[in-house]
């Protein structure tokens, strides 16, 4: 599977951590979101100087990983955590600070290739959806346990579900009757809980439901809003933090946390900077990028990728 995955935007998330790390004598470099390391096997090819630390929740990846990464051993640490806790993880390793971190958000490739993992709508298989196997939550027990105004809130808000209560309501009869555990019977039952004339347009209905049951697994959108900051704080001077997000919600929060952070607490009326309130990080990119047409072409899955990037400029 290594040898056949392609790294989103490659190319360019290692163009963008060049100048942090060639500014460094002994760089470090976090992958919060190791997967199965093509970001971290060009980084370090590419920069001798460079130690990687690898952070990923799933063993299966983390091995995988581990195991491409086998020549550059005496520069690669690997970390079985969810990357929220990349500040413990980095003092682990004996580093104070950072030199850049990349995160590549949501699901991995292998994780939607493992038709056993539950998260595709397309494979029959267990309704599993974790990302670290080793937790004991699962969207099964989700979907049969929680209460129906804990499944429609999570629904809208983590799915933005619009038939979220006539989804929830076709759920709660169902799993009456027996538990919902498989993925194809969610879908199916998703699809007939939908408008006919809503389904016509927008890919597969279910593709929400199953957005919002993945995300609320992993609590995803916690671990991000915990992890982006604590990895701002660790960037030394000169320090770059890229983030690549594939669904408007991962988008929003890295988008605000930016903003905040490059936004000067100055107050707008004075005439002048006051050094202690300047904002201590500036945009690498105005906005976001997408792939470019020769990248949409070899890798589809980076269709919906947004990537930002921002450096620390003062301490």
């Amino acid at each position: 599977m290594t040898s056949t995955h392609i790294s989103v935007m490659r190319d360019r998330c290692i163009e963008l951590l060049a100048p942090a790390i060639n500014s460094c004598d002994k760089p470090v470099v976090v992958d919060a979101t190791l997967g199965l390391g093509g970001h971290t096997e060009a980084l370090l090819q590419q920069f001798p100087q460079l130690t990687v630390i690898g952070i990923d929740r799933d063993r299966d990846a983390l091995e995988r990983a581990t195991d491409r990464l086998t020549p550059f051993a005496d520069r690669f640490h690997g970390a079985h955590s969810t990357f929220d806790s990349i500040d413990a993880i980095v003092r682990s390793f004996g580093y104070s600070t950072i030199a850049g971190a990349l995160f590549d958000l949501g699901v991995s490739s292998m994780q939607l290739d493992q038709a056993d993992r539950g998260f595709s709508y397309s494979q029959d298989a267990p309704l599993d959806m974790r990302m670290d196997r080793t937790q004991t939550l699962t969207a099964a027990e989700i979907v049969n346990t929680y209460e129906p105004g804990q499944l429609v809130r999570i629904l809208r808000t983590y799915g933005e579900e619009k038939f979220a209560t006539r989804v929830v309501e076709s759920i709660v009869k169902a799993r009456s009757i027996a538990p919902l555990n498989s993925t194809v019977a969610l879908a199916t039952l998703v699809k007939a809980a939908i408008p006919a004339a809503t389904r016509r347009t927008g890919g597969n209905p279910a593709k929400r439901t199953f957005q919002a049951l993945r995300i609320e697994t992993n609590d995803e959108l916690g671990a991000i809003t915990r992890a982006l900051p604590a990895a701002l704080k660790l960037l030394s001077v000169g320090g770059r933090l890229v983030v690549m997000s594939f669904q408007s919600l991962e988008d929003r929060i890295v988008k605000e946390l930016f903003t905040a952070s490059t936004t000067s607490g100055t107050p707008r009326d004075l005439p002048f900077e006051l050094p202690e309130l300047a904002a201590k990080f500036a945009l690498v990119i105005r906005g976001s990028e997408t792939p470019s047409n020769e990248e949409l072409e070899e890798n589809s899955r980076s269709a919906s990728v947004r990537l930002r990037a921002i450096e620390r400029v003062a301490a």
